[in-house]
């Protein structure tokens, strides 16, 4: 069936038709409910009736749904509205792949910028089990904001399947089969010989077709053509494509190989895994702009860390004025479009050290870095900034500003688009006519939307923030006081409501004030700062961590932290909370690639690297936790849990005697006492373990229910493992979400119990 402008499906508006294929029709919609637009991909009748393409249609739903990756589509749901059955997804908005191939083939480094998160989506699916089998360019978009996604998944083969299962026929790329006879899955010129020949298939099949679709990018031509589909299922089959160095003279060699390695007719004689070929592009990008230029590769992009801000004033009082400042015009620059941003946490490790630009350059791997200092004295503030550099040290921008507190948002705004206007030309060529001015200062207003609009409120703010960056007992409450304040001047302050939200969801979880009354004001906050601003990426990042920490409504929390990743791909805090909802639901491959995705915006992230830690130590791989950790320690000594995690991390490969050596560094109580449990345990010595057990049910059983609880399922006394996690659950304990994939409660699993007390938490029996 068709469907207009207009025709409603349930809660979704169809706006337009975005494209048609043999599984269904697609459309543009808008979501009347959420307010967001989405993809509808609609079954038609004639497909609706045949039972195995119905089967089809719902196997790439489960497919699509398990997949959680920043790379591949996100699928929202499955609906039958009158009959009509309809999957609704991320409305993905950019160019096919097809539509970048050009004559000549693309440069190498856009090329690898591609290419490596096209293998990263392949290493996700691959680890769950998934081929997608119809592995294409038109099946592979890259959005506005220039992040890939994969689509299409209707011809995936899924875990479970039979490997001798040969579907539906082939289809060239008119859509007409090529063959009945074979009965085989996907489109002729982009299938692996075994594909054509209607043999099992297996991961390298994938890889096959990747090849094929690096060579054209490289070239500008697919490596085996043909006027007919019977043409090109013979090159394929017969033909050795011609060296990508000799069509292409500035080609790596290393590329080649690589491409021809995945074009080998034999499986076994070609690339083996998705995370091979992946780790090999990296060192080539890597590698190739180092050898060219002497220089990071992020020199070749506009990349850049703000610094925090020098505090000139004669008070030091006003260092979190200046520091504020610094930390706003990040975030602002964060949203632009074409820019890469380092997070906070990375930029300002640099606070106070004697470091030049060209080594804070190299250790977070930008091309410019934005310094400035900061001179208040009453209403009155000197802001002086500079944009430099990093290959030479040279200058590319300054100015110095003389204002009032009254025109602060003004100069913010000024420094922000002077910066993004630099960037663009300066670094990437850009031309700027009136047009692209008008369009950065429009960039820029909307990445500053949420902000106060009174000064007051304002400072209150940033003192505020301040405050709660010292994660301590007392700033915390003091913060919230000042937040208040903000907000009795400026009610519509979004953000100041939002930072709230976070102020009570922080007291809530570290146990200062009671659970349900922390989250019952922070969800209080967060609401009314989205109905004030919908698209505010900082609030709809707060509701998925309360739907995730405190609801345990996973759809909802995913539902909020999707939208939160549409609006700020790149934002450290949203991938980080993607990762850990992803690995509170045993999906550890896409955990692991929302924090490694972090990392690439906050290289010397401590929390980053502590939360990739525990998705490896929850996996089992342990050797892979320990090197991580230690990484998250070198940067952060003090960081809770760290050790802990780390000492069992040791305990598991063997190393008990290493692992009481590093338990003794974990500067939280509760969790070296968590941890000296499971080691004494399981290194034969009952009594310390009770001893350690002992001391953490004294001191910490009214915040550290559930870690109580894995201490006894770590000792096998099911029982009274069953006994605490009641507890942890009537206390609505922040760790009971990860009681899912906790390798500690391995021994409640058998247990009628425990499937019963997962359906209470919205998981699976």
């Amino acid at each position: 069936m068709s469907l207009s402008a207009k025709t409603r499906l349930g809660t979704y508006e169809i706006i337009g038709p975005l494209g048609a294929g043999g599984m269904g029709e697609v459309y543009r919609a808008k979501d009347l409910r959420l307010g967001r637009e989405v993809a509808v991909k609609v079954l038609p009748a004639e497909v609706a009736s045949s039972a195995d393409r119905l089967a089809r249609f719902e196997r790439e739903a489960r497919t699509v749904a398990g997949l959680n990756h920043p790379n591949i589509v996100t699928l929202h749901s499955v609906e039958d509205e009158d009959g009509v059955r309809f999957l609704t997804m991320e409305l993905v908005v950019g160019q096919t792949l097809a539509d970048l191939v050009t004559p000549g083939g693309i440069s190498i480094p856009r090329l690898l910028d591609i290419a490596i998160p096209l293998t990263d989506a392949l290493v996700a699916a691959h680890e769950r089990g998934v081929i997608h089998r119809d592995l294409k360019p038109s099946n592979v978009m890259v959005t506005h904001e220039d992040r890939l996604k994969v689509l299409d998944f209707g011809l995936a083969k899924m875990p479970g399947d039979d490997p001798s299962h040969r579907g539906l026929a082939a289809t060239t790329t008119a859509g007409a089969p090529i063959s009945k006879e074979g009965e085989v899955h996907g489109t002729a010129p982009y299938m692996a010989p075994e594909q054509l020949r209607g043999e099992p298939l297996d991961a390298r099949s994938d890889l096959f077709s990747l090849g094929i679709m690096l060579y054209e990018l490289a070239a500008g031509r697919r490596p085996f053509t043909g006027a007919t589909a019977a043409e090109v299922t013979s090159s394929i089959l017969r033909d050795t494509p011609e060296p990508l160095t000799r069509v292409r003279a500035d080609v790596p060699g290393d590329l080649a190989r690589l491409v021809a390695l995945c074009l080998e007719k034999n499986p076994r004689e070609r690339a083996q895994t998705a995370l091979e070929v992946n780790n090999a592009l990296r060192r080539m990008r890597k590698e190739l702009v180092q050898e060219k230029s002497g220089m990071p590769a992020s020199d070749k992009v506009a990349s850049i860390a703000v610094l925090p801000f020098v505090n000139r004033s004669r008070s030091e009082d006003d260092e979190y004025f200046s520091e504020g400042l610094a930390d706003e015009l990040l975030n602002v620059l964060a949203k632009i479009r074409g820019l890469r941003v380092v997070a906070r946490s990375s930029s300002f490790h640099f606070k106070g050290t004697t470091d030049d630009t060209a080594t804070i350059g190299r250790k977070l791997d930008v091309s410019a870095l934005l310094e400035g200092s900061v001179r208040k004295a009453g209403d009155r503030v000197r802001i002086s900034v500079q944009l430099v550099r990093v290959s030479d040290s040279s200058h590319l921008w300054s100015e110095t500003y003389d204002r009032t507190l009254e025109d602060i948002f003004a100069v913010q705004d000024d420094i922000a688009h002077s910066v993004v206007k630099e960037l663009r030309t300066t670094l990437l060529g850009e031309e700027v006519d009136s047009d692209a001015r008008g369009e950065t200062k429009a960039e820029v207003a909307k990445a500053a939307k949420g902000r106060a609009t009174a000064p007051e409120a304002h400072r209150l703010y940033l003192l505020a923030r301040h405050l709660i960056d010292r994660y301590a007992r007392e700033d915390n409450e003091k913060a919230i006081g000042y937040l208040k304040q903000a907000l009795a001047l400026d009610p519509e302050f979004a953000l100041g409501l939002t930072e709230l939200g976070w102020a009570y969801v922080r007291a809530a979880d570290a146990g200062w004030i009671a659970v349900v009354d922390g989250y019952a004001h922070a969800r209080r906050a967060v609401e009314r700062a989205l109905a004030l601003e919908p698209d505010l990426t900082e609030g709809h990042a707060l509701l998925g961590w309360i739907h995730m920490n405190f609801d345990w409504d996973w759809r909802g929390a995913e539902a909020m932290l999707t939208r939160a990743r549409e609006l700020s791909p790149r934002n450290v805090l949203v991938l980080i909370t993607s990762g850990t909802l992803a690995r509170k639901q045993g999906q550890f491959e896409e955990s692991l690639g929302y924090y490694r995705l972090a990392l690439e915006h906050d290289p010397l992230s401590s929390p980053a690297f502590h939360s990739l830690g525990r998705t490896l130590h929850t996996a089992k791989r342990f050797a892979e936790a320990e090197a991580v950790l230690r990484k998250a320690l070198d940067i952060s000594p003090q960081y809770a849990s760290a050790c802990a995690i780390l000492s069992l991390a040791l305990l598991h490969q063997g190393q008990g005697e290493k692992a009481l050596e590093e338990v003794a560094k974990e500067p939280a109580g509760a969790y070296r006492d968590w941890a000296l449990t499971i080691i004494h345990d399981a290194m034969g010595r009952r009594a310390e373990s009770d001893l350690a057990l002992g001391r953490l049910i004294e001191r910490w059983s009214d915040g550290g229910a559930y870690q109580i609880a894995e201490t006894y399922g770590a000792r096998g006394e099911t029982d009274l493992a069953f006994e605490w996690l009641e507890r942890a659950y009537r206390q609505r304990d922040a760790g009971i979400p990860g009681a899912k994939v906790s390798p500690y409660f391995q021994s409640l699993h058998g247990d009628p119990r425990w499937g019963v007390f997962m359906e209470r938490l919205g998981f699976d029996a």
